[in-house]
C-alpha cells in the first residue's frame, strides 16, 4: 500500500531545482516587466492628479486676476466720489506702478542672490574633502 499525502497533485507536478533554475530568467524578466508597468501606472496617475491640480491653480489665478481688476475699478470709483474720475484713475494707476516697481526691485535683488544656481557650500565641502584625502594644504 502506498502512502497518501494531503498535498494536491503528485511529486512530479512540482519542478525540481534544475527546472526552477531554467525558469529563473523568465520569472525575473516577468517580474521586471510587471514592476515597470506598475511604475508607469503610478506615474500616470500622479501626472493626471498633478495636471488636474495645475488646471485648478490656473483657474484660481485667472479668477484672482479678474477680482483684482474689479477691486481696482472699485477703488477708482470710490476715489471718484471725492475727486474727478480721471484724477482718481490716474492716482490709482500711479499707486499700482509704484507697487509694481517695488516688487520688480525686490525680485531683481532675489534673482541676483540666486544666480548662478550653484551649490557653492557643497562644492567647497567636496574640495575640502579632496584636500583632506590627498593631504594637500589649502
Amino acid at each position: 500500500m502506498t502512502e497518501t499525502s494531503d498535498r494536491t497533485g503528485s511529486e512530479t507536478d512540482r519542478p525540481g531545482l534544475i527546472g526552477l533554475v531554467k525558469r529563473l530568467p523568465t520569472l525575473v524578466s516577468r517580474l521586471i516587466r510587471d514592476e515597470i508597468r506598475a511604475v508607469q501606472a503610478e506615474i500616470a496617475g500622479k501626472i493626471k492628479a498633478a495636471s488636474l491640480g495645475a488646471g485648478l491653480v490656473v483657474a484660481g489665478a485667472v479668477l484672482a486676476w479678474f477680482a483684482l481688476g474689479a477691486l481696482i475699478a472699485g477703488g477708482i470709483i470710490a476715489l471718484a466720489l471725492v475727486l474727478e474720475p480721471w484724477l482718481a484713475a490716474v492716482l490709482v494707476g500711479v499707486a499700482l506702478l509704484v507697487i509694481a516697481g517695488l516688487l520688480v526691485l525686490l525680485g531683481v535683488g532675489k534673482l541676483k542672490k540666486g544666480v548662478p544656481p550653484l551649490p557653492n557650500d557643497s562644492i567647497d565641502s567636496i574640495k575640502e574633502d579632496i584636500r583632506t584625502v590627498t593631504g594637500t594644504a589649502k
